[in-house]
Protein backbone atom coordinates (compact mmCIF):
# COMPACT_ATOMS: atom_id res chain seq x y z
CA UNK A 1 0.00 0.00 0.00
CA UNK A 2 0.79 3.48 -0.58
CA UNK A 3 1.51 5.95 1.66
CA UNK A 4 -1.76 8.85 1.41
CA UNK A 5 0.82 11.27 1.10
CA UNK A 6 1.53 10.57 -2.46
CA UNK A 7 -1.71 10.51 -3.74
CA UNK A 8 -3.99 13.11 -4.50
CA UNK A 9 -3.14 16.90 -5.00
CA UNK A 10 -4.87 19.42 -2.82
CA UNK A 11 -8.09 21.45 -3.64
CA UNK A 12 -9.64 25.01 -2.64
CA UNK A 13 -13.34 24.56 -2.07
CA UNK A 14 -15.14 27.83 -1.42
CA UNK A 15 -17.62 28.16 0.94
CA UNK A 16 -19.91 30.54 2.80
CA UNK A 17 -17.80 32.54 5.68
CA UNK A 18 -18.03 31.00 9.12
CA UNK A 19 -19.24 27.86 7.96
CA UNK A 20 -15.33 26.22 6.82
CA UNK A 21 -15.85 23.52 10.57
CA UNK A 22 -19.46 23.02 9.31
CA UNK A 23 -18.10 21.79 5.52
CA UNK A 24 -15.26 20.18 6.65
CA UNK A 25 -17.25 18.00 9.22
CA UNK A 26 -19.81 17.50 6.56
CA UNK A 27 -17.41 16.08 3.72
CA UNK A 28 -15.74 14.10 6.09
CA UNK A 29 -19.08 12.50 7.71
CA UNK A 30 -20.06 12.07 3.58
CA UNK A 31 -16.63 10.53 2.54
CA UNK A 32 -16.90 8.11 5.66
CA UNK A 33 -20.85 7.31 4.94
CA UNK A 34 -19.73 6.29 1.28
CA UNK A 35 -16.59 5.00 1.79
CA UNK A 36 -14.29 7.38 0.29
CA UNK A 37 -11.25 7.55 2.07
CA UNK A 38 -9.02 6.23 -0.83
CA UNK A 39 -9.83 9.24 -3.28
CA UNK A 40 -10.93 11.86 -0.45
CA UNK A 41 -8.25 11.95 2.36
CA UNK A 42 -8.26 14.91 3.84
CA UNK A 43 -10.11 18.34 4.91
CA UNK A 44 -8.18 21.43 6.46
CA UNK A 45 -9.44 24.74 7.38
CA UNK A 46 -6.00 26.34 7.68
CA UNK A 47 -5.38 28.63 11.07
CA UNK A 48 -2.75 30.27 12.77
CA UNK A 49 -2.33 31.19 16.17
CA UNK A 50 -1.85 34.66 17.79
CA UNK A 51 -1.62 36.33 21.03
CA UNK A 52 -5.07 38.13 22.61
CA UNK A 53 -4.28 40.58 25.82
CA UNK A 54 -7.43 41.33 27.39
CA UNK A 55 -7.03 43.19 30.90
CA UNK A 56 -3.23 42.57 30.27
CA UNK A 57 -3.56 38.54 30.24
CA UNK A 58 -2.29 37.16 27.43
CA UNK A 59 -4.05 33.97 25.63
CA UNK A 60 -3.13 32.26 22.77
CA UNK A 61 -6.29 32.00 19.97
CA UNK A 62 -6.92 30.49 16.47
CA UNK A 63 -8.48 32.51 13.89
CA UNK A 64 -8.69 31.11 10.36
CA UNK A 65 -6.13 32.29 7.72
CA UNK A 66 -8.41 32.03 4.55
CA UNK A 67 -11.98 32.56 5.89
CA UNK A 68 -14.64 31.34 2.99
CA UNK A 69 -12.00 28.31 2.09
CA UNK A 70 -11.90 24.87 3.11
CA UNK A 71 -8.56 22.99 1.65
CA UNK A 72 -9.62 19.06 0.31
CA UNK A 73 -6.49 16.66 -0.45
CA UNK A 74 -8.06 14.46 -2.80
CA UNK A 75 -7.87 12.84 -6.36
CA UNK A 76 -10.03 14.47 -8.69
CA UNK A 77 -12.49 12.55 -10.28
CA UNK A 78 -16.27 12.95 -11.20
CA UNK A 79 -17.90 11.79 -8.02
CA UNK A 80 -15.13 13.18 -6.06
CA UNK A 81 -15.91 16.41 -7.47
CA UNK A 82 -19.42 15.63 -7.07
CA UNK A 83 -19.34 14.76 -3.44
CA UNK A 84 -17.33 18.15 -2.57
CA UNK A 85 -19.17 20.61 -4.52
CA UNK A 86 -22.59 19.39 -3.22
CA UNK A 87 -21.49 19.64 0.63
CA UNK A 88 -23.99 21.80 2.06
CA UNK A 89 -21.91 25.25 2.11
CA UNK A 90 -20.02 24.86 -0.55
CA UNK A 91 -19.95 26.87 -3.14
CA UNK A 92 -17.36 25.78 -5.44
CA UNK A 93 -14.11 25.21 -6.22
CA UNK A 94 -11.20 27.60 -7.15
CA UNK A 95 -9.90 27.60 -10.48
CA UNK A 96 -11.72 28.75 -14.26
CA UNK A 97 -15.50 28.06 -14.67
CA UNK A 98 -16.09 24.68 -13.43
CA UNK A 99 -12.71 23.43 -13.29
CA UNK A 100 -10.97 23.06 -10.21
CA UNK A 101 -7.02 23.76 -10.69
CA UNK A 102 -4.85 22.07 -7.90
CA UNK A 103 -2.72 23.90 -5.76
CA UNK A 104 1.00 23.71 -6.61
CA UNK A 105 3.63 22.44 -3.86
CA UNK A 106 4.88 25.69 -3.49
CA UNK A 107 1.26 26.92 -2.36
CA UNK A 108 0.71 24.61 -0.25
CA UNK A 109 3.98 24.84 1.64
CA UNK A 110 3.15 28.84 1.20
CA UNK A 111 -0.16 28.06 2.47
CA UNK A 112 1.01 26.50 6.20
CA UNK A 113 -0.76 23.25 5.02
CA UNK A 114 2.06 20.80 6.06
CA UNK A 115 1.89 16.96 6.24
CA UNK A 116 1.31 16.43 9.95
CA UNK A 117 4.55 16.03 11.92
CA UNK A 118 5.45 13.40 13.72
CA UNK A 119 4.40 13.68 17.85
CA UNK A 120 7.05 13.13 20.27
CA UNK A 121 6.47 13.09 23.71
CA UNK A 122 10.12 12.59 24.82
CA UNK A 123 11.20 13.77 28.24
CA UNK A 124 14.47 15.32 29.25
CA UNK A 125 16.96 12.47 30.26
CA UNK A 126 14.99 9.64 29.14
CA UNK A 127 16.86 7.21 27.13
CA UNK A 128 16.26 7.25 23.22
CA UNK A 129 17.38 5.00 20.26
CA UNK A 130 18.42 7.29 16.85
CA UNK A 131 16.52 5.19 14.04
CA UNK A 132 18.08 7.20 11.15
CA UNK A 133 21.24 9.51 10.09
CA UNK A 134 24.95 9.42 11.11
CA UNK A 135 24.23 8.06 14.69
CA UNK A 136 21.98 5.34 13.73
CA UNK A 137 21.08 2.99 15.78
CA UNK A 138 23.19 4.78 18.60
CA UNK A 139 20.90 5.13 22.29
CA UNK A 140 21.42 8.65 23.83
CA UNK A 141 19.69 10.16 26.64
CA UNK A 142 17.69 13.60 25.87
CA UNK A 143 19.07 16.71 27.21
CA UNK A 144 16.55 19.26 25.77
CA UNK A 145 13.70 19.16 23.83
CA UNK A 146 12.64 21.86 21.27
CA UNK A 147 8.78 21.72 19.96
CA UNK A 148 8.87 24.24 18.20
CA UNK A 149 11.79 23.52 15.91
CA UNK A 150 10.75 19.90 16.32
CA UNK A 151 14.05 19.32 17.40
CA UNK A 152 15.85 17.46 20.28
CA UNK A 153 19.29 17.62 22.02
CA UNK A 154 20.57 13.70 22.66
CA UNK A 155 24.19 13.03 24.76
CA UNK A 156 25.42 9.90 23.10
CA UNK A 157 28.65 7.73 23.77
CA UNK A 158 31.35 8.37 21.24
CA UNK A 159 34.87 7.56 21.68
CA UNK A 160 34.17 6.86 25.40
CA UNK A 161 32.76 10.46 25.48
CA UNK A 162 29.41 12.05 26.17
CA UNK A 163 28.69 14.45 22.74
CA UNK A 164 25.89 16.33 22.51
CA UNK A 165 24.12 15.89 18.86
CA UNK A 166 20.93 17.50 17.82
CA UNK A 167 18.38 15.46 16.14
CA UNK A 168 14.82 15.74 14.33
CA UNK A 169 11.68 14.22 16.25
CA UNK A 170 11.49 11.79 13.06
CA UNK A 171 15.38 10.29 13.91
CA UNK A 172 14.06 8.73 17.22
CA UNK A 173 12.17 6.65 18.99
CA UNK A 174 11.20 5.81 22.61
CA UNK A 175 13.18 2.29 24.25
Amino acid sequence: MTDKSDKGKWYVAHTYSGHENKVKANIEKLVENRGMQDVIFEVRVPVEEYIETKNGKKKVKERKMFPGYVMVKMIMTDESWYLVRNTRGVTGFVGPGSKPVPLTNEEVKLLGVQEPLPEVNVNIGEVIKITSGYFENFIGTVENVNIEKRKLKVFVSMFGRETLVELDFDQIERL
